[in-house]
């Protein structure tokens, strides 16, 4: 079973997929070389990237991401202020220091490799690592995919026999919604309790509270670091950052609320907008499941901290143990790869996640929870990834406003009824696999289709 706290991880911008999956591979390969003994053979390191990492990485920051992941940076501990002098020093230096134990030159030119229009079999995002010692000869090779939200897998992962006699540690495992609720009625618990139940089978009920309570406290401090930060963000596109301009605005015409009550997006927008600035700067942001739609939750829940009665932290707990449940369904019915699903695979399922997790916080049934997560899905099937010169900035900050807002949406109209819905949410989870399975890889996180070729940007070549 997946927990909550790999559905929701500290990471840096500007991707789950792109920036923090492939930092994992790289300090997971660097690593398994040093406990084999053999990083003191290491010469030199070369890099291979494919699909949707080789098409859209440079913007994602995947080449940074790895970089930094060979010298044992871990991205929930990476400090993004570093990040840029210690890139420049490996570029201008022409050496790498792998785990700050082994220093070797490297040179991106030849070392670090875009296989631009060529994928491996399983996946877009792979990445193919190799090890060589002084005389060439190849120490180690290891192909990593990056499959959503920061998870990776290796190679060998992909074909190894499955042990069917292996039960889950968890007391309530499931993979589809219809199992969750069934554990649900049989044990008169809500959502949140059963996944509270399999969190405590990993930890202990003190470490999965002020895990969780962390978390928010990350988030909160990426929503005030981008109320707070103006400028240009980086990447070439000129986009201006927004969210300490338009806070001042709101907080001048906050007496208006009153006669205007629709004031209210514009906070909800203010605070997704916030979040995906911050990411799209690199800042440190939580992956919520992916970074692209990292504003979508702390959006959600500032609105239910801000705007809803009588909010309270254990509503905040609440509100995380049912998104990551509904998130475990998502993982393990689909995926959060954009370049496997499209926008739908982390704008959708975030918005689908907070709408559940929002209804779970203000009291829902576990039918009204499902039904908001379902409605949070059902209109973002078929979202496409399109992102502009390859970053992460144009749609995808706009769009998680837009996932936001509909999250609350969706949560309001499931409250309104009793949870009864001709849709499932196991169903809409399959209807949205197969959409992305269908999609034209053009849309799928390549800036090959969409808005990505109908928008001329002008950004001047490195």
């Amino acid at each position: 079973m997946v927990s909550l706290f790999q559905i929701f991880s500290v990471g840096i911008g500007p991707s789950s997929s792109h920036t923090v999956g492939p930092m994992r591979a790289a300090q997971q390969f660097i690593s398994d070389i040093a406990n084999n003994n053999r990083l003191g053979e290491v010469a030199n390191i070369r890099i291979e990237l494919f699909g949707s990492l080789a098409m859209t990485g440079e913007g994602h920051g995947t080449d940074i991401a790895v970089l930094l992941g060979l010298e044992g940076e871990k991205p929930e501990n990476c400090d993004p202020t570093t990040v840029g002098p210690r890139v420049d020093f490996i570029l201008s230096n022409c050496t790498i220091n792998l785990l700050s134990k082994r220093t070797i030159s490297f040179h991106k030119d030849t070392d670090l490799i875009f296989h631009k229009g060529r994928r491996l079999p399983y996946h877009s995002n792979a990445m193919r690592f190799k090890a060589f010692d002084q005389y060439g000869a190849e120490l180690y090779k290891q192909i990593f995919y990056s499959v959503g939200g920061g998870f990776i897998i290796d190679h060998e992962q992909i074909f190894a026999p499955v042990d069917l006699e292996v039960s889950s540690d968890q007391p309530f495992p499931f993979k589809t919604c219809e199992e969750l609720l069934s554990h649900c009625r049989k044990e008169g618990k809500t959502i949140s309790e059963i996944m509270f139940e399999n969190e405590k089978a990993l930890r202990t009920e003190e470490e999965v509270r002020s895990g969780i309570l962390h978390i928010w406290d990350v988030m909160q401090d990426s929503v005030k670091r981008g109320c707070t930060t103006e400028g240009i963000l980086p990447g070439g596109l000129e986009v201006k950052r927004r969210s300490a301009a338009l806070l001042r605005r709101l907080e001048d015409k906050e007496n208006q609320m009153s006669k205007d009550p629709s004031h209210i997006f514009d906070w909800i927008s203010l605070f997704a907008l916030a979040v995906n600035e911050e990411n799209a700067a690199g800042g440190r942001i939580v992956t919520a499941p992916t970074n692209g739609a990292a504003g979508i939750i702390p959006a959600v829940l500032h609105y239910y901290m801000k705007f809803c009665d009588n909010p309270t932290l254990d509503g905040v707990v609440d509100f995380f143990l049912t998104a990551g449940a509904i998130g475990v369904l998502y993982k393990e019915g689909a995926s959060f790869s954009a370049a496997e699903m499209g926008c739908q695979g982390e704008v959708g399922v975030a918005c689908s996640m907070a709408a559940g997790g929002l209804a779970a916080a203000l009291g829902a049934s576990n039918a009204q929870i499902e039904n908001a997560a379902e409605i949070g899905m059902e209109h973002n099937l078929g979202l496409t990834c399109d992102p502009i010169a390859g970053l992460v900035q144009v749609p995808c900050i706009e769009r998680n406003t837009m996932g936001s807002i509909q999250a609350v949406n969706a949560c309001r109209l499931a409250m309104h009824g009793d949870g009864d819905s001709i849709v499932s949410l196991d169903q809409v989870i399959k209807t949205m696999h197969q959409t992305g399975l269908d999609m034209k890889h053009h849309y799928k996180e390549t800036s090959e289709g969409g808005l990505a070729i109908h928008v001329s940007v002008g950004i001047p070549e490195c």
